[in-house]
């Protein structure tokens, strides 16, 4: 006797089913996952909040423990952002670019935007910061081969002078230099970002083309003296980064 165990069923049809199936919910879970964070949108003209979605399109708030003893994190917790942007719409519809009406390197505008990162450090895989100042980080020199920019002059993009280098800042996981200490009038420090700058041997000076000499005295100062926090890191690289666009008018306009 001949037995089957599919008569009346038609198995590529329940495995394409299935297959839909599993499909249709990857996407509805891969929906959910992406509007974990940074959602509901808000409208730009009115401020309405928008994209809430229902129990489809909206993920759980879920629990992260953060590595190292720094605490947890939930999301999403309902938190909005409660800062105003120092600039305006330069046309009355959604998406149109903003004109400063500020200090947009300071106000954090464009490409000077910056997240509200967290206030701590980035640790490297033992738990250590590792982004610090080559006067704490014991076996790190500069190779003999490489310029040493320590004692070297400033020099903004306008070619007038900022200040002087007194520290290298490292980063100890990758192995190279993050930020430049600068000493500015005054007698305060500030970070400029390593790869925002040219180094010249032979005139002994670091130009940083991103601001110019007079932008140094706005840019964002460090709490700790051997620690910059991930949210400090942040508004450094906005600032200087920021300066590609409006550290000098010539920048912010069209090149035809």
């Amino acid at each position: 006797m001949h037995l089957t165990l599919t008569p009346h069923i038609d198995v590529a049809l329940v495995v394409l089913n299935a297959f839909f199936l599993f499909f249709l919910g990857l996407v509805i879970y891969l929906r959910r996952e992406d509007r974990r964070e940074g959602y509901p949108l808000e409208h730009e003209l009115t401020g309405r909040v928008e994209g809430e979605g229902g129990l489809l399109l909206r993920a759980l708030p879920k629990t992260f423990r953060l590595p190292f003893g720094q605490g947890t994190v939930t999301v999403p917790n309902g938190s909005r952002d409660d800062f105003k942007i120092a600039a305006r719409p330069a046309e009355n519809f959604a998406g149109a670019p903003l004109v400063p009406t500020g200090n947009p390197l300071v106000d954090g505008v464009g490409p000077a935007s910056f997240a509200n990162r967290a206030k701590h450090p980035d640790l490297d895989w033992e738990g250590h910061p590792r982004i610090v100042p080559m006067r704490v980080a014991e076996g790190f020199t500069v190779e003999r081969r490489d310029a040493d920019p320590r004692g070297y002059t400033v020099v903004g993009v306008d070619g007038a002078v900022a200040g002087k280098v007194t520290e290298l800042w490292i980063d100890r996981a990758d192995r190279l230099i993050r930020y430049l200490e600068v000493e500015i009038a005054g007698g305060r420090h500030v970070l400029a970002p390593m790869f925002m700058s040219s180094i010249s041997r032979a005139r002994a000076t670091v130009t940083v083309d991103a601001i110019t000499a007079a932008q140094f005295a706005d840019a964002p100062s460090i709490e700790g003296p051997d620690v910059i926090t991930l949210y400090e890191e942040e508004r450094v690289q906005a600032y200087f980064g920021g300066g590609y666009l409006y550290a000098i008018p010539s920048r912010s306009e069209p090149i035809l």
